[in-house]
């Protein structure tokens, strides 16, 4: 699992814009691995409290009675855009973010999709 995790991240890094990535387990809040290219950036730290918004938006879902699954919630801020993405089995999200000056968002969505199929195979 730490070579499919390893990988993931070694990938992910190449992504334009890239900023911080995180593996987040959903029941537990435990990262499974992350990584940043900037010091200043904690991605556990953001991981953390997009974890709320994760288990939010799973009871919102289920109180509307909804047959709907969340693919990704996109967070765009004046000079970053960060995409949590929920893995089917709702085990664990991926937290990405890149720099918007030098990302763009189809290309970032769909290298994030290319890049987490291992990961959804073995979590």
């Amino acid at each position: 699992m730490n070579d499919i995790l390893k990988t993931f991240i070694d990938n992910v890094k190449e992504v334009p814009g890239f900023i911080a990535v995180s593996v987040t387990e959903i029941e537990s809040g435990v990262a499974y691995d992350s990584f940043t290219a900037d010091e200043k950036f904690d991605p556990n730290l953001a991981s953390a409290y997009n974890l709320e918004v994760v288990r939010a938006k799973l009871k919102a879902i289920e109180a509307l009675g909804l047959k709907e699954e969340i693919e990704d919630i996109t967070i765009t801020l004046s000079g970053q855009v960060h995409i949590i993405n929920i893995a089917p089995s709702k085990a664990y999200f991926i937290y990405l973010a890149v720099d918007s000056k030098n990302a763009n968002l189809g290309i970032t969505k769909s290298l994030l999709n290319k890049y987490k199929v291992e990961i959804n195979k073995a979590l």
